[in-house]
């Protein structure tokens, strides 16, 4: 369904429940390098349709309807192939969907082409200016990595797919294993949606198997790639992509612990409410949220106590769960025995083994002061699945010390007291200090949850992700571009919106002043 010619001798592509571990189907056939070569080798031949901008907001829109309008089907599938229930995995669906209207938008709005001109100005000090007009252009094919824990989301038809066609850019999704027969099916809705729109469908491809995604980052028509996984996998297709002949950008998110800090007067506030809290939090999806809270730093003494009983309680009563599949399961078992073993841990509600393929949620306790040993540095490292690391600190010395050995994170949280949010006790240090730690700092509530708006910004320092910028929010549409700016060039080799009558009627600053644009793009094309 996604277009993919296989092999005679191609490995067979399987669904599995992993409810019960076993086959559902076989899906299709991983790709060899003949048939990666040709998916995209297509896209890059559909690439110059997409600069119909019309045309390409329409496709988006087209897309988030016929997912819509599959969606009992879409569902069935993922729920069968993921085990996330059909709540989760509806409201999931209705997030592509808005993600997709929403780069939809932004192809109409047009700003994202930053259109800049200045004009010539022979008496510009302290020399003459010539004629400067700069915009933005897509990269070329975008190879798009599906991730495990969002089937829809952040997938065949996510966020990284969406904003990479709304750039300009074809795209070609190596699917996750996980969940390939709803990669080919949402897959085939994407490129119906192109036919429709009047696009190639090769404006998506889809490819399957691990050498498959080994192939796709060394293309030499590949420009930029998206990834959503696990640090050893993203780390080598980050070096991979780092050390072609021609490098290319590699947007990567690779892990992410999302500490929290529970200050004294916090606990003492509000500690129950912090509690009851964390543990809908950590086990949210069986904690496999990539902003799930994996460190939390509590005080010591009666208002933490009382906090981690209110916590113990809440994790008792939550019910096990099956994970994605069978690996990530067995990798979870193996990170909470590691963490185990290691002196000073207890686990005040063991995580573990449940009843055939189900885990039990639970959270280990520690004291701060050992996590700065390099004994220890796997309690500050992401463990998937649904665990969380309490760690007990005496002072604020203990606090930075385990603050100082922490690696780049996604979200940083901070819960203060009513007086600490108003401005007192050093708090606007605190935001200060954890912002140099995470590209989202959260003030109360909880990073499990990630709203798509324009301010989003979801990504954050080494090895949370590979380069600066979101992977959720309509800014995500930046890696996919490079300006490119025109000097001396006349109007009719220019693209149209950089002309000075502004036939796509685009916002744009010209000779350092912003002029207000008419919201004609899509409609021009």
């Amino acid at each position: 369904m996604g277009g993919l010619a296989v092999t005679a001798a191609a490995e067979p592509v399987w669904s599995v429940d992993p409810r019960t571990g076993k086959r559902r189907e076989q899906v299709t056939a991983e790709a060899a390098p003949a048939d990666v070569d040709a998916a995209v080798t297509a896209a890059a031949g559909a690439a110059s349709a997409l600069a119909d901008l019309a045309a390409r907001a329409a496709f988006l829109r087209t897309a988030a309807e016929l997912l819509e309008g599959d969606a009992e089907r879409v569902i069935a599938t993922a729920d069968a192939e993921t085990a996330l229930g059909t709540p989760r995995l509806t409201g999931e669906l209705a997030r592509t969907a808005h993600q997709l209207r929403s780069f939809a938008d932004v192809v109409d709005d047009g700003a994202f082409l930053d259109v800049v001109i200045d004009h010539a100005d022979p008496a510009a000090a302290p020399a003459p200016r010539p004629d400067l007009r700069r915009t933005k252009v897509p990269l070329g094919v975008a190879a798009v990595y599906a991730a495990s824990n969002f089937p829809l989301a952040f997938s065949v038809p996510g966020g990284d797919t969406a904003s990479a066609l709304a750039a300009g850019c074809p795209v070609v999704v190596k699917a996750h294993p996980g969940h390939p027969a709803t990669s080919e099916l949402t897959g085939a809705l994407l490129r119906r949606a192109a036919a429709r729109a009047g696009l190639p469908q090769d404006v998506v491809r889809v490819v399957h198997g691990f050498d498959a995604g080994v192939a796709l980052i060394r293309h030499p028509l590949v420009a930029a790639a998206g990834f959503t996984g696990s640090v050893r996998g993203g780390r080598a297709l980050y070096d991979a992509a780092a050390t072609r002949p021609r490098p290319i950008p590699f947007h990567g998110e690779l892990g992410s612990l999302n500490p929290v800090l529970v200050t004294e007067a916090a606990a003492a506030e509000r500690g129950q409410d912090i509690a009851t809290g964390l543990a809908a939090s950590f086990t949210l999806g069986a904690g496999q949220f990539c902003t799930k809270p994996g460190l939390v730093l509590v005080p010591e003494g009666t208002d933490g106590d009382r906090l981690l009983i209110t916590l113990t309680d809440a994790a008792r009563e939550v019910p096990p769960r099956v994970l994605l599949d069978s690996r990530i399961r067995e990798a979870f078992l193996a990170g909470v025995r590691e963490r185990l073993a290691l002196p000073g841990v207890t686990a005040p509600v063991e995580p573990g083994e449940g009843e055939g393929l189900d885990v039990r949620a639970g959270f280990l306790s520690v004291p701060a002061s050992l996590l700065a040993a390099d004994s220890h540095a796997a309690l500050t490292h992401e463990c998937f699945g649904p665990v969380t690391v309490i760690a007990r600190y005496g002072s604020p010395d203990e606090v930075e010390a385990v603050l100082a050995g922490l690696p780049g994170n996604l979200t940083a949280t901070l819960h203060l007291s009513t007086a600490e949010r108003e401005g007192g006790h050093g708090a606007a240090e605190l935001v200060a200090r954890v912002s140099a730690l995470a590209g989202r700092v959260l003030v109360g509530g909880w990073p499990t949850g990630v709203a798509v708006t324009p301010a989003q910004h979801h990504g954050g320092p080494y090895p949370a992700t590979t380069s600066p910028y979101t992977s959720v929010g309509t800014a995500a549409i930046e890696r996919w571009l490079r300006p490119v700016a025109y000097q001396d060039t006349p109007a009719a080799l220019l693209p149209p919106e950089l002309r000075d009558d502004n036939p796509l009627g685009l916002a744009r600053r010209v000779d350092g002043r912003r002029e207000a644009g008419s919201g004609a793009a899509a409609r021009l094309g």
